[in-house]
């Protein structure tokens, strides 16, 4: 039999500090469902912030083309291993709509620490070990991107005011970006500017600095022609490019062309707008096992999370279970009592995730001294951290309220 004392229900009701001084009434167990949530909020702000690393570092080239549509290689899921023969360039140039086609070369080189060049010739020359040290001569990797300099396909303003110093035998531009091991290029030309280095076993010299950046997979990026390329793989390595940037005319809809272009092309091209190529690209790298271990990871930080709030709030519902019984029997309903603990749980992801995005927001600045690769708090991930943690906590919350369902008001009496 409930008792029902009205006069005293409203005034319980109308306390809206229940969930919150039931959750603090034990202050250590209240701080360690803190940073419970806390550490669960670090974990998926970290791979989610990695994996968002890995999809900016897919735009980096992308958005710097200078062009309306793209054409890549239907065989490869990457414009890095694109490759596409030149009559399919000269075939879409051919088209009224179409303004210029400018083939963009794209490949990975050996790249060598210039300041480690001068220390290694010298231990060798001293040591006579020039075998072996010019088999560990090449620890690092630089990715090229060649074209034609007459015609830019950059938007880069920086790229576009040196073009003619990429017309002489042997030079690049360095993207200052680059990270640290690839040597202290940019203070090195500031200095003289000009620097010597070794580039796929020929020396080089950088003539320049532009700014893009590196990612999870390049740790930088070099310019240079579309000549001194052939000069260093052969004539034969422009047979074919990379991807072609097509700039159409000013009236024409990019869809109307793409649509006109595909028709003109057989299928092992594809004619992609920026966007598309863009999403190509992140879809391969998701699909690959990095990308799949950073969505397990951000997974396992939501299950730890709603582990730990759920065990905090169970263990509470559980040595409380006789003063749920007590307010069941003056009135409170079943609802009631649940909305309780969902307000606990919901309390618990809005007070753990403060901690959470301060300590998450630490980490981001030393995976960013460690790596050299910019790891920004976006907007959208602290939204969807946010999210996740309160659908974290409210998993948490309804599943400990299975527990409260059994408080029997007989039982107390």
């Amino acid at each position: 039999m409930k008792l029902k004392h009205k006069s005293l229900l409203p005034k319980i009701k109308a306390s809206q500090s229940l969930p919150w001084l039931q959750l603090s009434h034990r202050k250590f167990r209240f701080a360690v469902a803190l940073m419970g949530v806390a550490f669960s909020n670090i974990l998926i702000f970290t791979q989610l912030g990695l994996r968002a690393l890995l999809f900016d570092g897919i735009r980096l080239v992308p958005e710097q083309l200078d062009g309306d549509l793209f054409l890549v290689s239907a065989y490869s899921a990457t414009i890095d291993g694109s490759s596409i023969p030149k009559i399919y360039l000269n075939r879409t140039k051919a088209l009224e709509e179409v303004v210029e086609v400018a083939p963009l070369y794209i490949r990975e080189a050996n790249w060598v620490n210039p300041q480690d060049l001068l220390v290694r010739n010298t231990s060798a020359k001293l040591n006579n070990t020039q075998a072996q040290v010019q088999e560990e001569l090449f620890p690092n990797t630089v990715k090229i991107l060649a074209f034609n300099p007459v015609h830019s396909i950059f938007k880069s303003s920086e790229i576009n005011r040196q073009l003619d110093r990429l017309k002489t035998p042997d030079t690049i531009l360095f993207d200052r970006l680059s990270q640290e091991k690839l040597g202290s290029v940019t203070e090195l030309y500031n200095q003289q500017k000009q620097v010597t280095t070794v580039m796929n076993n020929r020396r080089i010299r950088v003539v320049g600095l532009f700014s893009l950046g590196s990612t999870l997979f390049d740790n930088g990026h070099v310019v240079m022609s579309d000549w001194n390329y052939a000069r260093r793989h052969g004539q034969s390595s422009i047979d074919t490019f990379s991807v072609g940037v097509i700039t159409l005319e000013p009236s024409i809809d990019p869809l109307v062309a793409q649509a006109r272009i595909r028709a003109n092309l057989p299928p092992v091209v594809k004619v992609m707008t920026r966007e598309e190529t863009i999403a190509a690209e992140q879809v391969y790298r998701a699909s690959l096992p990095n990308g799949k271990v950073l969505n397990f990871g951000a997974a396992m930080g939501f299950i730890i999370g709603t582990v730990i709030v759920y065990q905090i709030l169970y263990t509470d519902v559980s040595d409380r279970l006789n003063e749920y019984a007590t307010l069941k029997a003056i009135g409170y309903s079943d609802v009631s009592l649940l909305s309780v603990v969902l307000q606990q749980a919901l309390l618990l992801g809005i007070l753990g995730f403060i901690p959470g995005i301060l300590s998450s927001y630490g980490v981001y600045v030393l995976l960013t001294e460690l790596t050299k690769i910019p790891l920004i708090m976006r907007p959208d991930i602290v939204i969807r951290v946010f999210c996740l943690t309160l659908i974290m906590c409210g998993v948490a919350g309804a599943m400990a309220t299975s527990k409260l369902r059994s408080a029997d008001p007989a039982d107390i009496f």
